[in-house]
């Protein structure tokens, strides 16, 4: 088998998500012939997706060196580049790339895409249109320039360009024969509501069946197991349905961002937050019993206050890299006079307490936390500590939504829902935001938090 039919069988097993199996072909291949470009940017492209930055961008160097004119070589180290917050560097290798390849779709996608992470917005906006002339019906660049215009409060040009997300592949509604609900009477009609997205946005915007049942609609909601426990109490759901669950006969079905969409068009209220659900201060509650056992457990630490903090959110969120902070960061907090920090961390950098020199002064769950059921032991919790200190992750969410005093860490460019500016959001009243000023630099962001709790 030649080396490039080796590299096309890898590439198929790439794309299929064997990863690590198409990198062992990849290295085979340079093994024999440590020359062959194509397979260097084949690795870097393997080691990318696994999100070792650093690692493909010396895989696409050693594409460039032995072939200088490569396009793909060239835009991709550029992405490489930017996940390590490296701008300049990384904007310079797009542009030879779109000198080598003129309106190169994918390379002024991503330079558009540098610079809206970079917080120069409008700059990366420009980008992007320049991409919109060379395909105009590209649905990324669609679905991009919504979360801008959304970010931005466009709500206007903000929904139609974001509703291009259901034409992205992976994007899937549930098989229903009902048409989607836009914004028709619900008065003595059925509806199905279901997540579209991650575990905190099904948190977040889980609200909006209790403002379909306010429309008169008898509301299905259709949620994955892990978060079942926790929407019993969701108000306005009139059945819980699991993912893989045989599906009723519906009037209506819609995704609960869609609700968002549909409502803000025919009302132009945008904002639901907890304040509009009887005055409430949460929408999201646990057993009484569960609350008593965990408020035993906390009766057993030292005096003082209680601090839950949570650093990392899922790695595999294509924005990780911009939201998730070290532990190490969050030292600060430790300097604290009378506080016991108590980590909420729960996969994905939860390892980082075996390695963070000053980790013995956290207080660590017992291992039967949220073993269960996902969220109910945490929202149990945090609704009795003195506050929660979070990056942009699910807990943020789940925190604002039980009304528990949340500080959140924003980067630069935060999610859209969190919007440019401001220290408060309508979505959580209890909630406090804290926004990075410097692409990357967190000390500022956790100084402030660290400054309001000792006051």
């Amino acid at each position: 088998m030649s080396f490039q039919q080796t590299l096309e069988n890898a590439w198929r097993l790439h794309q299929a998500g064997q990863i690590e199996q198409a990198e062992e072909y990849y290295r085979q291949v340079l093994n024999q012939d440590p020359k062959h470009a194509d397979a260097w940017v084949y690795l870097g492209i393997a080691l990318f997706d696994r999100r070792e930055f650093v690692e493909s961008s010396q895989a696409y160097r050693e594409a460039l060196t032995l072939s200088d004119r490569n396009p793909i070589a060239w835009n991709n180290l550029g992405n490489s580049l930017r996940m390590q917050g490296l701008v300049e560097e990384a904007d310079q290798c797009f542009e030879r790339a779109l000198q080598q390849k003129p309106n190169y779709l994918s390379a002024l996608k991503n330079r558009g895409t540098l610079w809206v992470w970079s917080g120069e917005v409008e700059r990366g906006l420009s980008w992007y249109e320049r991409g919109l002339k060379v395909a105009s019906d590209d649905v990324e660049l669609h679905r991009n320039l919504g979360v801008i215009h959304l970010l931005q409060q466009d709500y206007a040009r903000g929904w139609p360009e974001y509703r291009w997300r259901w034409r992205m592949s992976g994007n899937v509604r549930p098989i229903v024969t009902a048409p989607i609900w836009q914004g028709q009477s619900l008065q003595g009609k059925t509806i199905l509501l279901y997540p579209e997205q991650g575990l905190g946005d099904a948190i977040h915007f889980v609200r909006m069946a209790a403002v379909l049942k306010s429309l008169g609609a008898r509301v299905l909601l259709q949620c994955s197991a892990r978060l079942l426990s926790l929407f019993t109490s969701v108000s306005g759901v009139d059945q819980l349905l699991l993912d893989q669950a045989p599906l009723p006969a519906v009037d209506y079905h819609a995704s609960l961002i869609d609700v968002v969409d549909v409502l803000w068009a025919t009302t132009g209220e945008m904002e639901w937050g907890a304040e509009a659900f009887d005055d409430k201060a949460s929408y999201l509650a646990v057993s009484q019993e569960l609350v008593a056992y965990w408020k035993n457990w906390l009766h057993e630490l030292k005096p003082g206050r209680r601090i839950g903090i949570v650093w990392q959110g899922n790695r595999e969120h294509h924005a990780d890299v911009y939201r998730s902070i070290s532990l190490e960061q969050l030292r600060p907090l430790s300097e604290l006079k009378d506080v016991e920090l108590i980590s909420l961390q729960l996969g994905d950098g939860a390892e980082q307490l075996g390695r963070c020199e000053w980790a013995s002064e956290i207080v660590r769950l017992p291992e039967h936390f949220d073993s269960q059921d996902a969220f109910t032991d945490t929202a149990a919790i945090v609704q009795q500590l003195d506050a929660v200190v979070t990056t942009d992750t699910s807990i943020a969410h789940l925190a604002g939504a039980v009304g528990a005093n949340v500080h959140v860490l924003l980067g630069k460019v935060p999610d859209w829902r969190w919007g440019t500016t401001g220290t408060r959001t309508p979505w959580y009243p209890a909630m406090r935001l804290h926004r990075q000023k410097t692409l990357g630099d967190w000390r500022d962001v956790v100084g402030e938090v660290a400054a309001v709790l000792s006051d």
